[in-house]
C-alpha cells in the first residue's frame, strides 16, 4: 500500500501522539492547529496507569521525567492554612498512583515533548492559524475546506479538536442531542506568583457552598490556584462563553468570602494573563467515527479532569488508532470499527465516575466540611489511602495496552 496522507485537526496531545505513530510507520500527516503558534500552556496534568505504560513504550520516559513537577502529595488545610491531612504520592514502584501521581507535568511540556518528536520528520507538517471549516466525503477519499479559503484531499480526516470538537458536530446525526454529561462543576484556573510558604506539597482547602481551592506550585517563580464550583445552575453553563473578564468577575464574587488565602488568590487573577474557565463535562457518543473521518482524545471521549485520565486517555487512544491504520492501511472502516471495540472497554472504565462522590468531597455546609476533614484525618492515621494505592492494580480496569508489532518508536 501507498503511504496513507492524514490530516489531523488539532494540535494538543492527542493529535501529535497520533502523528508520532503514523510518520514512523511511514504515513503523511498534517496537523492543522486554529491557534496561531504551538499552545503549550495550561495547567497541570498527570499520566496515570496505562499512561505510564504508554510513555515507556513511545521511548519518551527519560524525556517526561525530565520535566515532570516536583509534587510530594497533597495536605488538607482549614481556613488558617494548617494541615489536617496528608497525602503522599505513591513511589514505592508497585500498585496505583495516589492522587498525586508520580507523573505530575505541564500540559504544556507535554505538548512541546510531542511537538518536538514529531515536527522535524519529514512526513509531518505543522500549519497553524488555520482549521478545517468544513468536508466532503466518498469511498476513497476526504476533501476538506480550511478557514483560509484553500482545500485538499486526504485519505482520513482526524478530529482531535477538544471537547467542543466541530468534526463530532459534523458527523453525528442531524438532531443528535449534545454529547455531554454534564457534572454540575466548573473550574477556573491561573497562575500567580510563587511565595517561600508554596511549597511543593499541593494545598487543597474546603468552603461552604460546594467550594474547593487548590494551591500547587510547578516551578521557582509560580503558583497555580484552583478554584472549584459545585453548583447545577444551568445560567453558569454560559459563563465559560463569556468574556474574561466577566469570567474573572463571576469566580471573584463566588470566592471573596471563601477564607484562607482569597484576598491574595484573587488579586493575583485579576492580573494574571494565564486563566482559564471551564465546565466540568464528559463526551459520551457512540459515534468516533463516519466514513473516513474519525474522533481522537476529547473529541470522542472526554473523561472530565477528575477522572485523572484524560492525557493517559490521549496518549492511548492516538496508539490504538494508529495501530488499526497501519494493520489496516486498504480497509479504513475495518480500522475504525476495531479502534471502537478495542478501546471503548477502556473508555467506559475511565468514565466510570461516581457524582456522589462530588457531594461527599465537595460538601455543601460547613457541618460536612467538619465531617470529611475528620474522616479523611483518620484515614491517614490509619494510612489507608498509601495501602490502596500500593495494593491496587497498576492497570485501570484490568485493561491491557494491546500489541501493535508494526508501531516502533524510532529511539
Amino acid at each position: 500500500m501507498a503511504p496513507l496522507k492524514i490530516l489531523i485537526c488539532g494540535g494538543g496531545i492527542a493529535g501529535p501522539a497520533l502523528a508520532f505513530w503514523l510518520a514512523r510507520s511511514g504515513h503523511h500527516v498534517v496537523i492543522v492547529e486554529r491557534h496561531p503558534a504551538l499552545r503549550a500552556t495550561g495547567a497541570q496534568v498527570d499520566l496515570r496507569e496505562q499512561g505510564i505504560d504508554m510513555v515507556k513504550k513511545m521511548g519518551l520516559d527519560e524525556t517526561f521525567r525530565s520535566k515532570l513537577v516536583d509534587e510530594t502529595g497533597f495536605a488538607l488545610v482549614d481556613s488558617e492554612g494548617r494541615i489536617r491531612a496528608t497525602v503522599l504520592a505513591n513511589r514505592s514502584g508497585r500498585g496505583a498512583q495516589s492522587f498525586t501521581s508520580e507523573y505530575e507535568i505541564m500540559r504544556g511540556d507535554v505538548v512541546r515533548i510531542l511537538y518536538d518528536e514529531t515536527k522535524d520528520a519529514e512526513n509531518v507538517e505543522y500549519v497553524f492559524g488555520k482549521t478545517v471549516e468544513s468536508f466532503e466525503q466518498d469511498g476513497d477519499n476526504v476533501v476538506a475546506r480550511f478557514s483560509d479559503g484553500s482545500s485538499d484531499r486526504f485519505d482520513i480526516l482526524v478530529g482531535a479538536d477538544g471537547q467542543g470538537s466541530r468534526i463530532r458536530r459534523a458527523i453525528l446525526p442531524p438532531n443528535t442531542p449534545e454529547p455531554y454529561r454534564r457534572l454540575g462543576i466548573y473550574i477556573a484556573y491561573w497562575f500567580i506568583p510563587r511565595t517561600a510558604e508554596d511549597t511543593i506539597l499541593r494545598r487543597t482547602y474546603l468552603a461552604p457552598g460546594g467550594r474547593m481551592v487548590f494551591r500547587r506550585s510547578h516551578n521557582p517563580t509560580e503558583t497555580q490556584v484552583y478554584f472549584f464550583l459545585r453548583d447545577d445552575n444551568p445560567e453558569f453553563q454560559s459563563i465559560p462563553r463569556a468574556s474574561v473578564e466577566k469570567q474573572k468577575e463571576f469566580w471573584a464574587e463566588k470566592f471573596k468570602d471563601a477564607g484562607w488565602q482569597m484576598n491574595r488568590f484573587i488579586e493575583g487573577m485579576k492580573t494574571t494573563e494565564n486563566f482559564y474557565c471551564q465546565e466540568v463535562v464528559q463526551v459520551i457518543t457512540d459515534t468516533w467515527s463516519k466514513g473516513r473521518v474519525v474522533l481522537l482524545g476529547d473529541a470522542a471521549h472526554c473523561a472530565s479532569p477528575f477522572s485523572g485520565m484524560g492525557t493517559t486517555g490521549a496518549l492511548i487512544g492516538a496508539y490504538v488508532l494508529a495501530g488499526e491504520i497501519v494493520q489496516n492501511p486498504d480497509n479504513i472502516p475495518k480500522a475504525f470499527a476495531n479502534y471502537d471495540k478495542k478501546l471503548r472497554p477502556f473508555v467506559d472504565t475511565i468514565q466510570n465516575i461516581r457524582t456522589e462522590m462530588f457531594q461527599l468531597g465537595m460538601p455543601k455546609s460547613w457541618w460536612g466540611i467538619k465531617i470529611f476533614y475528620f474522616v479523611a484525618w483518620l484515614l491517614c492515621l490509619l494510612r489507608i489511602p498509601t495501602l490502596v494505592a500500593m495494593f491496587s492494580k497498576g492497570e485501570r480496569g484490568g485493561w491491557k495496552i494491546p500489541d501493535y508489532p508494526e508501531l516502533k518508536p524510532a529511539r
